[in-house]
């Protein structure tokens, strides 16, 4: 029996990812990441990039991909808490355009595997937080595409936190879903 069960999202190949933590008077002890437990639970992805941020409250990064060179990702909060969202973008996939969220923080160590061909970004819940994350492959500069968080295609439901959401200039200009399938040749 592996360390990490894998919690179902209701699209194929998207896992939250519950850690086994052991726990006692000294603090815990979790394994984050397991080749071995991980093809048990159906992720068997070569990770060749790790990224860390800190971000503050009410920063939202996304959603962001890369189009010639697709980035599967396995993301974690080690300090505080992100609502983190992935949108299949995989062509022919029967949930394209579908959209999960989840609540990862520091106290739920929960894991959320996204594999290559998905949008991803997240939204800061807590004072800061420090988001971490494997890559299946290498950023590549110039490769990047952003869809619009609050595109109303997608409907994304994020939290209310009672704010307006801090997005970088970049992110201020991200594209619509539909023009976003349009430059990557998908079919909506």
């Amino acid at each position: 029996m592996g360390k990490f069960k894998a919690i179902d999202t209701g699209i194929e190949g998207l896992k939250v990812i519950e850690p086994t933590v052991f726990k006692d008077s000294r603090g815990y002890f979790m394994e984050t990441w397991n080749i071995r437990d991980f093809e048990e639970i159906g992720i068997s992805e070569t990770f060749v990039q790790d990224n860390q941020s800190m971000s503050q409250k009410g920063v939202l990064r996304g959603m962001h991909l890369q189009i010639s060179n697709p980035q599967g990702k396995l993301v974690r909060v080690i300090s505080g808490e992100v609502y983190d969202v992935a949108v299949d973008l995989r062509e022919g996939s029967k949930t394209f355009g579908k959209w999960y969220g989840a609540v990862l923080s520091s106290e739920n160590n929960r894991q959320f595997f996204i594999p290559e061909g998905f949008a991803h970004g997240f939204e800061v819940l807590s004072d800061t937080a420090v988001f971490v994350y494997k890559c299946t492959r290498l950023y590549a500069p110039g490769d990047e595409l952003g869809i619009r968080y609050d595109d109303d295609e997608l409907g994304i439901e994020w939290p209310d936190i009672g704010m307006d959401p801090i997005l970088s200039e970049k992110d201020k200009k991200n594209l619509s879903f539909a023009d976003a399938c349009i430059k990557l040749g998908l079919e909506r």
